[in-house]
C-alpha cells in the first residue's frame, strides 16, 4: 500500500514533492512537475535531506537537461500539451524569481529605472511597459532559452527611454543586447507553439 505525501517540501532552496511507499531505497526523478523524491515509509527527514544534498549536482544537471529538451520540443512544435494550473504556477514562481534579477542587471546599462514587475500568463504578449514605468512579462518565457528572456527584458526596459519602435529605440536595444535580432527571430519562429500550451490547441 502506498502512502503519498503530496505536500510540497523544501531543502537547500529546492522545492520537491515527497512520495513515501513500501520501497527499500531512496530515489528521485525530474519531470514536468519538478523534482520528485521517493522514499521508504520509515525514512527520516534527516535521511531525505542527506540524500538530496548528496545529489544536488545531479538534480541541477538533470533539471537543466529536462528544461532544454522541453524547449527543443516546443521549438519544433512537438509539444502542445496544455499546461496545468500547477505548471503555470511553477512557471510564474520561476519568472518572479528570475526576471526582476535580469531587469536589475540591464537597467543600469540602459540608464533607466523601472517600477513594479508583474508576471502574467498571457496568450499573445511576451512583455509590455506602462507609461508609469511598470513592466509586465509572460510566465511562458520560462519555456524559452535564457537569451530570449534577456532579449524581452531589454526590449521592455528600452521602452522606458523610447516609448515607440523607432530606429532610435532599436539602436538602443542592439547597443545593450547585440544578439537581439537573432533571439527575436527565434521567438517569432517558435513563440506560437509555446503560446499554444496555454490552451493545448
Amino acid at each position: 500500500m502506498q502512502n503519498n505525501d503530496k505536500n510540497k517540501n523544501k531543502a537547500f532552496g529546492l522545492e520537491y514533492r515527497l512520495i513515501r511507499s513500501q520501497r527499500r531505497t531512496l530515489g528521485m526523478e525530474i519531470g514536468k512537475n519538478g523534482l520528485i523524491v521517493r522514499a521508504p515509509l520509515k525514512a527520516s527527514d534527516a535521511d531525505i535531506r542527506a540524500f538530496i544534498e548528496k545529489h544536488l549536482a545531479w538534480i541541477e544537471k538533470h533539471t537543466r537537461e529536462y528544461r532544454r529538451r522541453e524547449q527543443e520540443r516546443a521549438a519544433q512544435g512537438e509539444s502542445t500539451e496544455k499546461l496545468s494550473e500547477s505548471d503555470i504556477r511553477e512557471l510564474a514562481a520561476r519568472a518572479r524569481e528570475l526576471i526582476p534579477k535580469r531587469a536589475r542587471c540591464y537597467a543600469p546599462l540602459i540608464g533607466v529605472k523601472f517600477g513594479r514587475i508583474t508576471i502574467r500568463n498571457q496568450r499573445s504578449k511576451w512583455g509590455s511597459c506602462s507609461s508609469k514605468g511598470n513592466l509586465n512579462f509572460n510566465c511562458l518565457l520560462m519555456l524559452t532559452p535564457p537569451e530570449v528572456i534577456d532579449s524581452v527584458v531589454v526590449h521592455e526596459l528600452c521602452h522606458l527611454k523610447e516609448m515607440n519602435h523607432s530606429q532610435r529605440f532599436y539602436a538602443e536595444v542592439i547597443r545593450v543586447f547585440p544578439d537581439y535580432d537573432h533571439w527575436n527571430d527565434w521567438l517569432k519562429k517558435n513563440g506560437a507553439a509555446i503560446m499554444r500550451r496555454m490552451t493545448g490547441e
